[in-house]
């Protein structure tokens, strides 16, 4: 084949590559009804006049799958970081005990399983775009090149070949976060 093509078809490969990784960093921001300390990934603290991520003041961890623990590594921390969850409205209900900062992860409800289960479809329609809004741009790149009628063709199947195999990845990536959302 030619070179150029190859630089195309691996471009479109990366570019597609980082949109089904896009969409798994948005898979774990939707919660799934366990705790888990990704869910205060967004929280930001006051820490001494500067807004900083909950995880570089604090340890945050999951003892069981209802409760998140956040440990400030400095004491007077703590009502800072009660601040930043309630804050951050994550419908979360943050209880400091002088030491710690515990939060208990209600259940999910069956209709809140429902709403995060199509906004996982959302997420996972905007990446099947993405991935087809590559194809397209990449068809484009091939038609540029001066090549044959045959390479072209065989550029673009090439392409629509990849497209399919991600179109694939992100219906099986979509499929086990909403078992996941889905499971009680």
């Amino acid at each position: 084949m030619n070179e150029e093509m190859d630089l195309i078809l691996d471009d479109a490969k990366e570019q597609m590559d980082r949109a089904v990784d896009h969409l798994k960093k948005e898979f774990v921001a939707i919660r799934a009804g366990k705790a888990s300390p990704s869910m205060l990934s967004s929280v930001m603290v006051d820490y001494y006049g500067s807004q900083t991520p909950l995880s570089q003041v604090a340890n945050v961890n999951t003892p069981d799958a209802r409760t998140i623990t956040v440990q400030p590594w400095e004491k007077q921390m703590i009502v800072e970081i009660e601040r930043g969850i309630t804050y951050a409205n994550l419908g979360l209900n943050p209880m400091n005990n002088g030491e710690s900062i515990i939060i208990n992860v209600p259940p999910l409800t069956e209709e809140r399983r429902k709403e995060l289960s199509k906004q996982a479809k959302a997420e996972s329609e905007n990446a099947k775009v993405s991935v087809r809004n590559i194809r397209k741009e990449a068809n484009g790149e091939l038609k540029k090149l001066d090549i044959s009628e045959d390479l072209l063709k065989i550029g673009e199947a090439n392409v629509q070949d990849l497209t399919n195999k991600f179109s694939a990845i992100i219906e099986e990536v979509y499929a086990k976060k909403d078992a996941e959302i889905m499971k009680v």
